[in-house]
């Protein structure tokens, strides 16, 4: 499975809450946008990190904060690239 695709069934996993509706999940939705809370980014972070072994905040040199889903995609991709 990409990493693309277990960012995105982890997010459907912590977001799912009945009654609300939430946008469909594309590479250009706004992270603020997508339905978790400060809360939910944090479960979606450690949950990334037991799955993919990864914590790309932890290791690499990024400059400001991811705005969208695609670029938060990209730090777990850019991580899993060999050094």
């Amino acid at each position: 499975m990409s990493i693309r695709a277990i960012v995105y069934s982890e997010i459907e996993q912590i977001r799912q809450k009945p009654g609300k509706h939430l946008p469909q999940l594309t590479d250009d939705l706004p992270l603020v946008e997508s339905g978790l809370d400060s809360l939910g980014v944090a479960i979606l972070v450690t949950r990334l990190e037991d799955n993919l072994g990864l914590d790309p905040f932890a290791t690499s040199g990024f400059t400001s904060p991811p705005v969208t889903l695609r670029e938060f995609i990209r730090l777990y991709e850019d991580a899993a690239q060999p050094s």
